[in-house]
């Protein structure tokens, strides 16, 4: 006998769940950095729940009690020194950026987003911050600077793009949010 079940959608709890066992994995071991990066990409990209059931059938459904998910918060910052952070790699849903008396450089145009929006917390404090987001990304400015430089541009993505929020400070230091690479002004920069 048969069984046939009907297709359901995905929805984004749905895909939240399969990130939160995906990031227990990575943070047990389970799963490599880069299995950990293929099969979030491939979750949050997800339709139907059919499409979401291989990505966890070898992994056990356990998240940790009181912890956060390996996909939930990153930090990345530069202090007295040039840091460049780009390829493929995972971002959290809050990812905080910071340079203080140095320059930081982050490009997520190849990093997988856990989720549809994220939150980059970026502070400048005597230095340099430079975030190149996705072609499609819409970008939400909260911005704020005091004898600074600031340029946070990305627009409206459309229907599906991915939703950037950042928000910080910039204090006698420069933050530049773009898809462009030639806003970048820093030398030595690929």
């Amino acid at each position: 006998m048969t069984s046939h079940h009907p297709v359901l959608r995905a929805s984004d709890a749905d895909r939240d769940r399969v990130a939160a066992v995906l990031g227990e994995a990575l943070a047990t071991g389970r799963l490599t950095s880069v299995e950990h990066a293929d099969r979030l990409d491939i979750a949050y990209r997800a339709v139907t729940t059919d499409d979401l059931a291989p990505l966890t059938g070898d992994l056990p459904d356990v998240v940790a009690p009181g912890r956060e998910s390996a996909t939930e918060r990153q930090q990345v910052g530069a202090v007295f020194s040039k840091v460049v952070r780009g390829g493929r790699w995972l971002a959290g849903r809050h990812t905080t950026l910071s340079a203080t008396f140095g320059a930081l450089i982050v490009d997520l145009s190849e990093a997988v987003l856990p989720g549809r929006e994220i939150t980059l917390e970026v502070n400048s404090l005597c230095g340099k911050l430079i975030v190149r987001v996705p072609e499609n990304a819409h970008v939400i400015d909260e911005v704020s600077g005091m004898f600074a430089k600031r340029h946070v541009s990305g627009g409206r993505g459309g229907e599906g793009s991915p939703v950037i929020r950042v928000v910080g400070r910039a204090t006698f230091g420069k933050i530049i949010v773009s898809r462009e690479r030639t806003d970048w002004n820093l030398p030595g920069t690929p």
